[in-house]
């Protein structure tokens, strides 16, 4: 009886911590002893025989209720002193400090742990953390040049978008002044076709004027270079027979190869017609998506701005806007100054009478678009068009002529139009005109240098740069006294 007692004593405080210090259960009216039988299912207190003596089995109970209290309560600061111990070692281990935990940082009882990072030197540590850093930036980068291989024509196609918005933005924008952003952006549109249709009619109409004229001065030219070749100062010992009949079988050998590849021919013409597909709707994507990037393109990037966290927002936007910038004076500038290069290249060769004049200065206008590159072929054409046409002391007129035009370029419209939008080393230019040229041809050649423009902007906007280096810098010494 005195252990079922015990028992329900036990739970009764287990049950209700709050009521540690609480009167014992005999206050309540009944003793123990009558309470126990109820809880245990037995039979009511007034069963026990009259006999059994009550006031010693009360003083045992309270006796045994104490302990029992005491003892959890030395329990719980146990407890209590464990889960202390195990936090302050939690925030030791976590505290990231290059120098060695003191004595006075390190709480009762434990053991001061040392940072690992702290025997290391210095400079080590900071260049085991740039190199991670640096790795993780390679295969970003690897990642989204690997995402746009698999996806090259849509890539090309919104970068078509952006060329064009960044070009009709401000044309948009003027109309945008008179009459809502939808009719404006397709005004726009439209006015750029219009221009492009009129500058395709210029070259057939002009061309098709000159095609009787340009066939004999061909005629005479090819001949005229024959006769270099024969006769001039070059060490060739070749007659006229010789070479006509060397160009002869060269003719021959064309044929049969056609003749003999004809079904082979026939395959690779047709599958190019897929080519040709996506080439319509390349087009169409662009055209498609750079009607909504004028129309709404504030509204898209507001959404999108909306959709990323509170605090990474105005980092976020000012980035976007130091590239957007860059990327727009990039492309405005590049037409416009090849637009001037074709345009003084046009007024240069008719001057000199060149056949082809609006062709050619239409082949110098795109290959302005193509860095490094672009110039130097347009020139080369211009100078063999001459050279078969009006000989070769206008061969070398031309050459002087577009090599003029390409310094006036860079030494002065380059940096009149687009100033500091497009401020990259020449050096830089070239490697990432190379690098782009061998990653994805043509096209990574056209692309390389905006790109690299935009990430070096977005850089430069969220970098903050140290003081600069003034002054002339100390010459290495090898002298240690």
């Amino acid at each position: 009886m005195a252990d079922t007692t015990a028992s329900a004593g036990n739970a009764d405080s287990i049950d209700n911590p709050d009521n540690r210090h609480d009167a014992p259960a005999s206050q309540s009216g009944t003793s123990p002893a009558e309470q126990a039988p109820s809880q245990q299912g037995e039979e009511p207190a007034d069963s026990v025989p009259s006999e059994l003596p009550s006031e010693p089995t009360d003083s045992a109970l309270r006796h045994l209720a104490s302990r029992l209290r005491e003892g959890r309560d030395a329990l719980g600061r146990t407890f209590d002193r464990a889960e202390r111990a195990r936090l302050d070692a939690r925030e030791q281990q976590l505290r990231y400090d290059d120098a060695t935990v003191t004595a006075a940082d390190t709480p009762a009882g434990a053991t001061a742990v040392a940072s690992p990072l702290s025997s290391l030197p210095s400079w080590l540590v900071r260049g085991g953390l740039a190199a991670w850093l640096l790795l993780g930036l390679i295969i970003i980068i690897g990642v989204v040049f690997f995402a746009t291989s698999k996806v090259i024509p849509v890539f090309i196609g919104v970068f078509i978008a952006l060329v064009l918005t960044s070009i009709l933005q401000p044309l948009v924008n003027l109309f945008a002044r008179v009459m809502p952003r939808y009719p404006a952006t397709f005004l726009a549109l439209l006015s750029a076709l219009a221009l492009v249709v009129g500058m395709v009619t210029y070259v057939v109409t002009s061309v098709t004027d000159q095609w009787n004229t340009l066939a004999s001065q061909f005629s005479d030219g090819v001949n005229t270079i024959v006769d270099f070749i024969v006769n001039g100062p070059l060490p060739l010992d070749l007659t006229q027979q010789e070479l006509m009949g060397q160009l002869q079988q060269l003719l021959r050998q064309g044929q049969d190869y056609l003749m003999t590849n004809a079904p082979t021919l026939a395959t690779e013409v047709l599958s190019n017609a897929g080519t040709v597909v996506n080439i319509f709707a390349v087009l169409a994507l662009a055209i498609f998506t750079t009607i909504f990037f004028l129309a709404s393109g504030g509204r898209m990037w507001r959404w999108f701005l909306n959709e990323l966290p509170a605090g990474m927002r105005e980092d976020v936007h000012h980035a976007a806007g130091a590239g957007w910038y860059t990327f727009a004076g990039y492309a405005r500038g590049t037409v416009i100054v090849a637009l001037t290069d074709g345009i003084m290249a046009g007024i240069f060769l008719q001057i000199i009478n060149v056949p082809l004049a609006a062709p050619l200065a239409v082949l110098v206008f795109i290959g302005a678009f193509i860095p490094i590159i672009g110039a130097p072929t347009a020139m080369i054409i211009a100078m063999v068009v001459a050279l078969a046409s009006k000989g070769f002391i206008t061969m070398i007129v031309v050459g002087l002529g577009v090599a003029g035009i390409g310094q006036i370029e860079g030494h002065i419209l380059q940096p009149l139009i687009m100033g500091r939008q497009v401020s990259l080393h020449p050096v830089v230019v070239i490697i990432a005109v190379a690098v782009g040229t061998y990653a994805a041809g043509l096209l990574g050649a056209i692309v390389a240098v905006p790109l690299v423009s935009v990430v070096w902007s977005v850089y430069s906007e969220l970098h903050t740069k140290d003081a600069p280096v003034v002054g002339e810098l100390p010459t290495y010494s090898a002298d240690k006294d």
